[in-house]
């Protein structure tokens, strides 16, 4: 394996959604061949108007690629794209296949597995920034990989971000690394719409709250993110209802095969979940304190 991935690797990316499609137009900026795929036409043109490479399938872009990222929804889209649609065999022999998608920690093991079996190398790396840090370069990733492929690919990784830690060697901790991080932003989303349908069933105006909040011991980066959008009309989707639907439920499995009790992520979870079966589901995230003007008759 060479000391580092350069500039001169071809870098197979499938997933070029609202992370994804800017992270891979990052990785051209830095001289790299992106050959990129996604369901979506009109993302891989604007990939190849960047300056990358369109590819018409997830085996055509891992075509000979030293690197193959997947930034797709789950684990089962990532199994499909590897094996199914044929994008391990499509890269080197000795390539690297690199999983940002949140995934629970047990089904990014057996990936791994297969994938290593194959005599090449994975590496376990979700993400946390949203479409801001992807565009900017400054998402924190969470690494799990041997120390000699985390320095392989560490310059595509920095690429992405500008918080690239490595927090062990084994498949599956950073998707565990990941899953607690969803759960307490999760639970910090949820916790402020309690806490606002509750001030605003007592008629105080959420504006006012939302100014004294944000300025007190209560204040939180979820606050002053999140806050503004419960408060008045949230902008584009950043981060929809579902996601937390499917993260939350990552947690809560991740704590059932662990024996671990966590009822406060699983009181969110509910939340989300209530909101989505609203029809709210493709709303912004803020949007869960739909489900608590519901249940207050608000």
């Amino acid at each position: 394996m060479a000391l580092a991935v350069s500039g001169n690797s071809v870098i197979g990316f499938v997933g070029l959604g609202s992370m994804g499609l800017p992270m891979a137009k990052n990785l051209v900026t830095k001289g790299f061949t992106v050959r990129g795929a996604d369901l979506r036409a009109e993302a891989v043109k604007e990939l190849a108007d960047a300056g990358g490479v369109a590819a018409t399938s997830p085996a055509d872009a891992a075509q000979q690629a030293d690197v193959l990222v997947l930034m797709v929804v789950n684990a089962e889209q990532a199994e499909t794209v590897l094996f199914s649609m044929g994008a391990l065999d499509a890269m080197m022999k000795d390539g690297t296949v690199i999983l940002m998608a949140t995934c629970a920690p047990g089904a990014v093991e057996s990936l791994a597995k297969r994938v290593e079996a194959t005599g090449r190398q994975f590496v376990d790396a979700p993400v946390s920034g949203g479409v801001v840090g992807a565009k900017g370069g400054t998402l924190t990733i969470m690494c799990s990989a041997p120390n000699a492929v985390f320095n392989h690919v560490k310059p595509v990784l920095d690429t992405f971000g500008d918080k690239v830690f490595h927090v062990g060697e084994k498949p599956g901790q950073g998707a565990m690394v990941k899953t607690v991080n969803q759960l307490l932003c999760g639970v910090h989303i949820a916790a402020m719409a309690e806490a606002f349908s509750l001030a605003e069933k007592a008629g105080i105006d959420l504006k006012t709250l939302l100014q004294i909040v944000s300025n007190s011991a209560a204040s939180s980066w979820m606050i002053k993110d999140r806050g503004p959008r419960m408060v008045e009309e949230p902008g584009p989707v950043t981060s929809a209802v579902d996601i937390f639907v499917k993260d939350l439920g990552i947690v809560l499995q991740a704590g059932t095969s662990m024996k671990a009790a966590l009822p406060i992520a699983a009181a969110a979870h509910q939340m989300f979940l209530a909101t989505s079966g609203q029809g709210k589901g493709t709303l912004d995230d803020s949007q869960v304190i739909a489900a608590y003007r519901k249940v207050s008759g608000k």
